[in-house]
């Protein structure tokens, strides 16, 4: 087996069934999320935190990260504008700080910058 079959049968293992859930009161309900995530999902982050649009950045980690029990995706590319400006933000970032394992504090310190 060469090193890239290793590698990716690692990477898929941690996806396979492995998935986390914590409960949001407010909204009634769980989300899930896998411990890791696909390349490509975290360079749409990396670019908007690069711009510096730290607050697009923290809705698009929702967007790609958040599953329901199934393991589809909660969120999706349509629900930018109404997570930016239609959900409680101190909601939207604990559940950022579960989803990307960040201590929530440095990113309500990120936020009053």
């Amino acid at each position: 087996m060469s090193v890239l079959d290793k590698a990716t049968q690692h990477f898929r293992a941690k996806l396979d069934g492995s998935l986390t859930k914590f409960r949001v009161d407010e909204w009634e309900t769980d989300i899930y999320f896998y411990p890791t995530t696909p390349l490509k999902d975290e360079a749409s982050i990396l670019k908007l935190q690069t711009e510096g649009k730290t607050v697009e950045a923290l809705v698009q980690s929702l967007i790609v990260k958040c599953r329901n029990a199934d393991g589809s995706k909660m969120f999706t590319q349509a629900d930018r504008v109404t997570l930016m400006n239609e959900v409680d933000p101190k909601v939207l970032i604990r559940i950022a700080g579960e989803v990307n394992g960040v201590d929530t504090e440095s990113i309500e310190d990120l936020e009053k910058n």
